[in-house]
């Protein structure tokens, strides 16, 4: 495990490609409940309903959609944008919706959730600007 760890810190891309690989797991999951487990998942959440069901399950076809543009984003075009916009937009309207909508403990805890997973892309991301493929300063110490 550590060297898996010592691995991943000290190769910034590949901890970036593991990172949108592990959102885009997120994003299928979460689009699977919609779309499979509708009405448990509209309960779950804290609703009494979700009529029609075709609302919901339309979302869970869009966290599909979106998991797909982060993977081919990362791995054919190396970027995050797409990952990057769509966590600030969730978390801004997720924000939103709590203050205005806030009858649901899902609404905060995916706002956070969105949040914290663009700001770690970010974070990383911008790690990874610093320096060329392949140059960060401990690559030399792998082993």
């Amino acid at each position: 495990m550590r060297s898996a760890i010592r691995a991943l810190s000290s190769n910034p891309d590949r901890l970036l490609d593991w990172l949108v690989a592990l959102i885009a797991l997120h994003s299928l999951a979460v689009g699977a409940a919609l779309v499979f487990l509708t009405e448990w998942g509209v309960r779950f959440g804290g609703w009494t309903g979700a009529y029609p069901l075709f609302f919901p399950r339309q979302f869970g076809v869009f966290h599909f959609a979106i998991a797909a543009a982060y993977l081919i984003e990362r791995f054919a075009y190396r970027g995050v944008s797409i990952l990057l916009v769509a966590k600030f937009v969730a978390f801004v309207s997720l924000i939103d919706a709590t203050f205005r909508f806030g009858d649901s403990w899902t609404i905060p805890l995916s706002a956070i959730g969105d949040g914290l997973m663009g700001l770690v892309v970010f974070v990383v991301w911008r790690w990874t600007q610093r320096w060329p493929r392949g140059l960060h300063p401990s690559a030399s110490r792998q082993h």
